[in-house]
């Protein structure tokens, strides 16, 4: 497996930073306000979004096209003053390099061809030559140039159990049933699939990194369906090796955080926090202020409203994102030190959120994280 370099020249074009709140954050350093970013925020939602895939005929040709993907990556941010991008594309790129078939029916999820549920089909899994994706690491390169220094680029990739949940079921599931039956029935099948894919998303996102993201994110999107025991088994262990092979320095030689982010993981927060990442992801069901004191600022936090709230009025989204940042608490601590907090929803954007509600969240976000930044340290 070759890994593929980053596009001719394309360190050299990279503009200096001019918004680097989020990557402080991630560091847990000073910021003047919270920085925001919206999972899934280049998505059907927004208008312009539906025009360019429109254009490109289906999601996996806006995907795998580096120009559809720069122009739907940075339409978010001509409506507002987001304080990240994040790379367009899917979290199923990996196993679909590794020859599972990936299609996207109309009004559907994502679908594989060619499910992994036996001993034989395990055996034939191998960590993917890199060069199946290079379209990725093109739309990095060119997105990282089109940005400009706005703000930073985030990569980002399915945890390895993410991709295994996907992998085994053929598709989006209810219930886990036959990847959790191959989980209990052959534990060590199991572990060989995570294996290769741990190996697999390191590589990926490693790649990423050359071609110029600034930041990286490892979504365990499913951790939360596992038992207690299981969990730690079969989705941190393999996180834990994704986050330690990965490289820390980007190609402008400036540090990249680590984000893992793990829906339903809040019994397991302060294992998580201990993977190594810099940046721990909270959906909705966990207190941050309880969260900042279970991981004592060792972290920085990243969420975490609930989705749902972006249906309600103007005035109630404003509410909402307030009492997120007053959980969060006064950035400052009164010894002096930091604790990061990278505003976010606390998983994807709905298709059917009206943006204006966005426009309403990030004023919200933004002035009130001023004020607190005035509230003294307690």
């Amino acid at each position: 497996m070759r890994p593929p370099p980053a596009a001719p020249s394309a360190v050299s074009t990279f503009a200096r930073l001019e918004n680097d709140c989020f990557l402080r954050a991630c560091f847990r350093q000073s910021t003047p306000h919270t920085p925001m970013w919206l999972m899934r925020q280049a998505g059907r939602y927004l208008p312009e979004y539906n025009a360019t895939r429109a254009k490109a005929g289906s999601f996996m040709g806006l995907a795998t096209n580096p120009g559809y993907a720069t122009e739907v990556t940075l339409q978010p941010l001509e409506r507002w003053p987001l304080d990240a991008a994040i790379l367009f594309s899917d979290i199923l790129t990996v196993p679909d390099a590794m020859g599972l078939g990936l299609s996207f029916a109309q009004g559907e999820g994502p679908r594989f061809a060619h499910p992994v549920r036996d001993e034989a089909a395990v055996a034939a899994l191998a960590v993917p030559d890199l060069d199946k994706l290079r379209y990725v690491f093109d739309a990095v390169a060119q997105i990282r140039r089109s940005l400009a220094g706005r703000v930073p680029l985030i990569g980002f990739s399915g945890s390895p159990w993410t991709l295994a949940c996907y992998m085994v079921e053929g598709a989006g599931s209810d219930d886990y049933r036959h990847v959790k039956t191959l989980l209990y029935a052959r534990p060590d099948l199991m572990h060989r699939m995570l294996a290769i894919n741990a190996q697999a998303v390191a590589a990926y996102l490693n790649a990423q990194i050359d071609a110029g993201a600034q930041a990286v994110m490892v979504f365990d999107s499913w951790g939360g369906v596992l038992a207690d025991g299981a969990f730690q088994s079969f989705s941190l262990a393999y996180t834990r090796q994704v986050v330690a092979a990965l490289k820390r320095t980007g190609a402008d030689g400036q540090r990249v955080p680590v984000i893992v982010f793990t829906k339903g993981g809040g019994p397991w927060l302060e294992a998580v926090a201990d993977c190594g990442a810099d940046v721990v992801g909270l959906d909705w069901t966990t207190n941050l202020g309880a969260a900042r004191a279970r991981t004592h600022d060792r972290v920085a936090l990243q969420g975490n409203l609930d989705p749902m709230v972006l249906f309600a009025p103007p005035e109630v989204v404003a509410r909402e994102a307030v009492a997120v940042l007053d959980s969060f608490g006064p950035p400052q601590r009164a010894d002096g030190g930091w604790g990061g907090h990278v505003f976010n929803l606390g998983h994807g954007i709905s298709q059917f959120t009206p943006p204006e509600s966005v426009s309403a969240l990030v004023e919200a976000v933004h002035s009130h994280s001023r004020t607190l930044r005035c509230t003294p340290a307690g």
